[in-house]
Formats: structure tokens, sequence, C-alpha cells
């Protein structure tokens, strides 16, 4: 990917959506319960938790990153996440600002679609009881294909006339088209090589026109479920329906609300919490040694029933877990980069894997360096203990994800300055 990957979190109105922002950043989304809290997109940046590399050379005490944090060798990696305004029903028509909002998701490369799975709110995301929220999955992938039907049709005419006269293949045609929802050719092939028996472009009708914009999204936009709100009564029996009709689609379990509170009290010294688990520790637990504040009734009784009815049933609140999904639709993985390939350490100081970015699985190790480094003259590609890596090398876990650069003379240095 030429630049930073974005998760785009979509969902209709009252969802949990901005609850969920806010679960994985620092963000500051405004929070309701009632449509269009959300108007503008939020733009935040999220943590991934990943296996540090300092933990494969026990050097996690000297494990200090320049972004984002790493704890006994679990490392957070930032990622780019977009909270785009609830969608509703007949966005594609423009409804409840649709158009501007679908808008917003042309630069996203994975969708988190949470889900309230609890029955209370509507498709609009008004109140409710008994609702069926397997609606919601089905709508609002036609919501966002019709989007972009839309927006093919209207030039069908003379995209097939152009494609025509310029004796042009598929693939090129369609990057042209698809182009502004940051496609590029090779998305598009693997998109069209997907499809079978496929008719010449110029051939297609309506329903062929479908079946291609629908083969796209998989790859322009593979989705993760965030099946949210998992501490309702009524959640269960809605999870298990989903479950069985999307049985290919990621889905995780969450409670965004859950996650909020718990790193609350975490901040404010009344718990140790280790996010992504269902392991936390209050005075009680601990001893008077420990540093913690004591608990008063209220928070006592509210930590009790969250340990019964998420942390412990669910063991966690699956708010880490989406994430981690998310980067797993796009096949991410962390590569670290370093000045002292023998020492791992940066500039100066004796602190290892300072830097740390991520790109795809099978990325060339030279497109890697150029999106580090620049356009700059670079004499040599080193991996651990000095071994000298082909630019035409691929990246992947374990695998040339550890490297150092050698620039040219007169070139610049290959870590950010600490």
């Amino acid at each position: 990917m030429p630049r930073d990957p974005l998760i785009g979190i979509v969902g209709k109105p009252s969802s949990g959506k901005s609850t969920t922002l806010n679960s994985l950043t620092d963000a500051n989304a405004k929070i309701g319960s009632f449509p269009f809290t959300t108007i503008e997109p939020n733009r935040a940046t999220g943590y991934l938790k990943i296996d540090c590399a300092c933990s494969r050379y026990g050097k996690e005490e000297l494990c200090k990153p320049n972004y984002g944090w790493c704890e006994n060798g679990s490392r957070h990696v930032p990622i780019d996440l977009l909270d785009v305004a609830g969608l509703i029903p007949g966005a594609s028509q423009g409804l409840g600002l649709g158009n501007k909002f679908l808008d917003d998701l042309r630069q996203a490369d994975a969708l988190i679609h949470v889900v309230d799975v609890s029955g209370t709110t509507n498709a609009e995301g008004k109140a409710t009881r008994g609702y069926d929220p397997l609606k919601d999955i089905e709508w609002l992938q036609d919501e966002i294909r019709l989007w972009i039907e839309g927006n093919l049709n209207k030039r069908w005419g003379s995209i097939v006339r152009r494609h025509t006269s310029t004796k042009s293949s598929i693939v090129e045609t369609l990057r042209a088209q698809f182009g502004g929802y940051g496609a590029n050719a090779t998305l598009v092939r693997e998109a069209i090589d997907s499809i079978e028996n496929l008719p010449p472009l110029e051939e297609w009708d309506n329903e062929w026109i479908t079946t291609v914009i629908k083969a796209f999204m998989r790859f322009k936009f593979p989705t993760v479920l965030a099946l949210n709100k998992i501490d309702h009564p009524d959640a269960d029996k809605n999870v298990s329906k989903i479950l069985l009709k999307y049985p290919d689609t990621r889905a995780v379990l969450t409670s965004a609300i859950t996650e909020i509170f718990l790193r609350k009290l975490k901040k404010q010294n009344y718990i140790q919490y280790e996010e992504g688990t269902e392991f936390v520790d209050t005075l009680e637990d601990l001893g008077p040694d420990c540093g913690l504040k004591p608990l008063d009734e209220k928070l006592t009784e509210r930590l009790e029933d969250i340990k019964d009815l998420v942390l412990y049933r669910f063991g966690s609140t699956g708010v880490v877990q989406v994430l981690q999904e998310a980067a797993n639709v796009l096949d991410l993985v962390p590569v670290f980069t370093v000045r002292n390939i023998n020492t791992f350490t940066g500039n100066s100081g004796s602190n290892v894997f300072r830097d740390c970015m991520l790109f795809k699985r099978g990325t060339k190790v030279g497109s890697v360096a150029r999106s580090i480094m620049g356009e700059v003259t670079i004499a040599a590609i080193e991996g651990v203990s000095g071994k000298r890596v082909s630019p035409d090398d691929t990246i992947d876990n374990n695998k040339n994800d550890i490297l150092t650069f050698k620039v040219a003379p007169g070139g610049v240095s290959s870590e950010k300055k600490e």
C-alpha cells in the first residue's frame, strides 16, 4: 500500500460506532443514543496490538517506540481509523445525508461494521424492541453496492464506447472507473479474476454489472462484523442467526461501552486491566501494597456484573480483537526498521525497535524501503545479523520484518531523529 492503511467504521446510527472508535483510540467522538450524533467523519489513530520483535530477543525492557507503546512484548502500533456518520436505508439515494457519508468511505481499505445485536434500535437507529439485526448487514451492503452501481450506470454508455474504441482490457477500463475509490489495477484484476464465465464488457447487462460490483466490494471493502452490545439479554439469539447466515464473514463479539468503562477505571487507578483479556484485578485482589484505590459498593457491583456478563463469558470485551481481525483481512504484517541491525537501536541511545510500520504480506522489500525512505538511492538493505536482502524479496511475519537501509553517500539516515 502506497499510504497507511485506513479502517472505516460503519453502521446505522446508535449502533455503537463512535463508542467503538473511542474504545480503540484516544479520540473524543460524540456519543449519543439518537440518530446522526456523528455528522462529520471522525478520523483518529487506533492502536493495533501485535507481538513485538523485542520479545524475540529478550529486550522488552529496552523497547520504547517512537509511536504507540510496548508493554512486556505486546506492542500497540498506530493505525488510521475513520468513523463515518450512521447510514440508513436509502442512503445511496441521499436519505439521511447518505451520499455524503458513503463518499467519506472512498479511501477506506477495510470496514468494521458495528452491528447492534441487542435488537433495541431499528434501521434508522431509533429506540425499539425486537428488531432483527440481520437486516442491518443486508441493507448496509446493498447501500454501498447501489452507491457504486449508481455512479457507474450514469456513465455506462460512454464507458462501453470508449472501451470498444480504445480496445482496452476490462481491467484497464474498470481501473479508470474505480480509481476514485482508491483501487489499483492489481485489486481490480483480483476482483475480475474471481468471477467465473465473465463475458466481454460490452455484453454486460444489469445483472453482470451487479456481479462485478459485488466482486469489487469483496476486495476493496473486506468487512469485519463487530457484533456489539453482547451483554444484552436478546444478544445471544441474534448473534446465532448472524453467524449462521454469514459463516464466511469474520465476526467478533464486542461490548465497546464495557471497554471504555474498564479503561476509565484503569486510568483512575481503580483496577489493573490487561486490554484484550478477561483479567481485571482490584485492591481486594492484590492487597494494600498494590497502589490501587478502593472501589465503593456501587463500582464493585458493576464490575462484578461486567465480569459475569462479558469478561468471563466471552473472554474479553472483543474490542482489541475486532481491530486485529480488520488487520487480518488486509493481511497486514509489522515491519521494524532500525539503524543498527546488530543491536536493533536507532540513531542514539540503547532503546530498541523504535519504529514499526504495517505493510501487506508479500510486499517487496524494495517497496517497503521506498515507502519509508522516499525516493533516495539505497545502497543496500540488510536483515538480522547483517544478511543482505534483495529488493525483490518479500516480507512476512518473522521474515524480512526487521530491516535496515544503507543509503548511498549524500542520502538521508534510515531512522527518524530521536
